[in-house]
């Protein structure tokens, strides 16, 4: 199956030790792309790269020194990189008459910011790899409360989330010129630290696989199949998309 084929590919995931990065990451690294993670917490991201069987670089990705390291220690090692997905971020929820100011710094700084810098810093490793046949790949992982009202508090995180799908945009009308796609995978809920405080309690978990058409969480492979398509052939065509991976949720309002 060429067409779905990403054997061979080198890849970054950001965020990659757990949750959906760690889900992207697995569907890239078995299906035999080299691949790249990080994460700030050391331990953990050691753990995830030693059971994925990839390389494993420590980097906190809200700040100008993280991205940095982060894409020189890439750069130490390889020549070109086919495929960049920005997926490191965090969320923050509270009541309206206490939400805090420190939220929309700190989610502005690494959801919206560190996609916009690592992308920018990334740029002659994605050059070196990009052809009118075959471009480089940016993937951002966006969210579903980006584009609809969420059922949290999460002020901040829906407004970053937003502001990556509509940087996803711009920056594919300004790379297409050089080959290089940028799309944005959308999720729903999916097993995730983000998502625990829900997801752990089974009466909570009830009510949210009831709101979803399809009537389930989300599942590894169903992160790592839109990710794969889009760093693909089969995703080849495709710029400037931000793809709903969510059972339906975003069908209703």
């Amino acid at each position: 199956m060429t067409l779905f084929s990403v054997e061979g590919k080198t890849v970054v995931v950001t965020g990659g030790s757990r949750g959906i990065g760690k889900m992207i990451a697995r569907g890239f690294a078995d299906a035999g792309a080299t691949v790249y993670i990080s994460s700030r917490k050391k331990d953990e991201l050691e753990a995830a790269a030693a059971e994925l069987g990839c390389a494993a670089v420590q980097a906190d990705l809200s700040t100008a020194e993280g991205v940095a390291a982060l894409v020189r220690a890439v750069s130490a090692r390889e020549n070109r990189l086919d495929v960049l997905v920005n997926n490191a971020g965090a969320t923050w929820g509270a009541p309206l008459d206490e939400y805090p100011e420190q939220a929309f710094d700190k989610l502005w700084n690494i959801n919206v910011k560190g996609v916009f810098f690592l992308t920018r810093s990334f740029l002659p490793l994605l050059r070196a790899s990009a052809s009118p046949d075959d471009p480089a790949r940016v993937i951002n992982i966006g969210s579903v409360d980006g584009l609809r009202v969420p059922f949290m508090e999460n002020y901040a995180y829906s407004a970053a989330k937003a502001a990556v799908h509509m940087l996803t945009r711009h920056l594919a009308h300004r790379f297409a010129r050089e080959s290089i796609t940028v799309n944005a995978i959308a999720p729903g809920p999916f097993e995730s630290k983000m998502m625990a405080f829900a997801l752990d309690d089974p009466h909570t978990r009830a009510a949210i696989e009831s709101g979803i058409p399809l009537s389930r969480i989300g599942r590894p492979d169903d992160m790592a199949g839109a990710a794969i398509y889009l760093a693909s052939r089969a995703g080849a065509y495709l710029t400037g998309a931000v793809i709903p991976v969510d059972g339906g949720l975003s069908t209703q309002g």
